[in-house]
């Protein structure tokens, strides 16, 4: 008897995993031009925020401190400390995830427009402080946001399309913010439009991100997933890490792969202040570089992402990564404006393969059920390593000079393509979705 029952659990089971399969390819059109417009317009924005110019240089010129711009970044990292396991045991028991991603997207767009309106009401250190207040939420959100978007991702997307998907949003959302980069260096920043030309850049940023949010929630249609976790208190899930982690060497490895390559970005902040020492730096300058990183983010994502698909994506990380470190030597060594301009470039293509790499590989390890888990796991441990590298590389930059903080990243990336050599690529052994 106990045999028919298991029998029919499993029946059950396969049926159960038929619909949810059914349910993905019937509404893959659909869920595809979503999450296309969702990523063409938010990342077009966030790259505004979070491209190594625009902030930077911002808080650098209200603040005159190299210090402060490595503590802003890393009180964005500390919110995604906090925030994304808190994220995954809050979302993992739910079948429907679209909520919550709408909830942590609102609120992580508000602290983008709060960010624009202290630019024009404040002044001094009152303005420096109230900056780092919403970096620090901007931070929070975001990380609880990846965990949210990232599951999305992996339950309306087949396994065989994510890469192509990310390659043609990222890439049009990238061509998009290139030249919104260009007109804000030149004719808001450059301009000092609306009495300040950085808080009008985020507001266009505010508004493109909300836009994207916006054509998600109204086009995307969630299935129900065929098995869900029961609900576990924060605590209990915690302590469950060391076991996910335990008994996958290959995703532990993985971890450190981005730890490393998080802690390399100690040096992102800086580049466009060694820049700025290096050239005449003004709007149209500005400008240009993020042109020429955006533009290379665009165009790159489209090799990445047919790379992603055919390959797997170990290959992209390791492309990546190699890349990084030429643009970051070609910075250091060269110092004409079309090298530097190339090194950007470089810069930028090396982000947008290590991004989408980090962010697909994670959804291949592993069964579905642990997933929220293991992107809030590998969220965090990203953000553990990602404060304490720019407090540091602040500090290191005012005592020993930016180069000495570049050589640290390059060396920081050396380690990480290191202990990528030890792993193969998992797409042979995920569930086929």
């Amino acid at each position: 008897m106990e045999d028919l029952d298991l029998v029919a659990v499993d029946d059950d089971l396969i049926t159960r995993e038929a619909k949810y399969e059914k349910f993905i390819w019937d509404n893959l059109k659909r869920n595809y031009i979503g999450n296309f417009a969702h990523g063409m317009l938010g990342m077009t924005g966030f790259r505004l925020i979070n491209a190594p110019t625009f902030l930077p240089a911002y808080l650098h010129l209200v603040s005159g401190s190299n210090t402060i711009v490595g503590l802003a970044l890393a009180l964005q990292q500390v919110g995604n400390i906090i925030s994304p396991i808190f994220a995954s045991t809050r979302i993992e028991h739910r079948p429907k995830v679209m909520p919550a991603a709408v909830l942590f997207g609102g609120l992580g767009r508000l602290a983008i427009l709060g960010m624009a309106v202290v630019g024009w009401f404040l002044k001094g250190q009152p303005l420096v402080f109230a900056l780092l207040l919403f970096i620090f939420l901007f931070g929070v959100f975001m990380g609880a946001q990846r965990v949210a978007f990232s599951i999305l991702l992996s339950k309306v997307i087949p396994l065989s399309r994510r890469g192509r998907l990310q390659a043609w949003r990222n890439a049009t959302g990238g061509l998009i913010a290139a030249v919104m980069a260009y007109v804000a260096g030149k004719y808001l920043i450059g301009a000092n439009a609306f009495g300040n030309g950085y808080s009008t850049t985020f507001v266009l940023a505010f508004v493109l991100t909300s836009a994207g949010l916006w054509v998600l929630q109204l086009l995307l249609r969630e299935p129900d997933p065929p098995t869900i976790r029961p609900e576990a208190r924060f605590l209990d899930r915690l302590k469950d890490a060391p076991r996910l982690i335990g008994e996958d060497p290959a995703f532990a490895v993985f971890m450190l792969v981005q730890m490393l390559a998080t802690s390399a970005r100690v040096a992102a902040p800086f580049y466009i202040l060694y820049v700025g020492q290096q050239l005449e730096m003004n709007g149209t300058m500005l400008g240009l570089l993020t042109l020429a990183f955006l533009g290379a983010d665009t165009v790159s994502n489209l090799l990445w992402g047919y790379l992603g698909d055919r390959s797997g994506f170990r290959i992209v990380l390791l492309a990546s990564i190699s890349l990084w470190i030429a643009s970051t030597v070609l910075l250091m060594v060269l110092h004409t404006p079309f090298a530097i301009l190339a090194a950007f470039a470089g810069l930028g293509a090396a982000q947008a393969g290590y991004m989408m790499a980090a962010m697909t590989m994670i959804l291949e390890f592993g069964d579905r059920d642990d997933l929220p888990m293991r992107i809030g796991l590998s969220t965090t441990a990203e953000g553990l390593t990602a404060t304490l590298g720019p407090l540091i590389g602040g500090k290191l930059a005012d005592a020993f000079g930016y180069s000495f903080v570049f050589g640290t990243s390059i060396g920081l990336l050396f380690a990480a393509l290191a202990a990528l050599a030890l792993i193969r690529d998992p797409r042979g052994r995920a569930r086929p979705v």
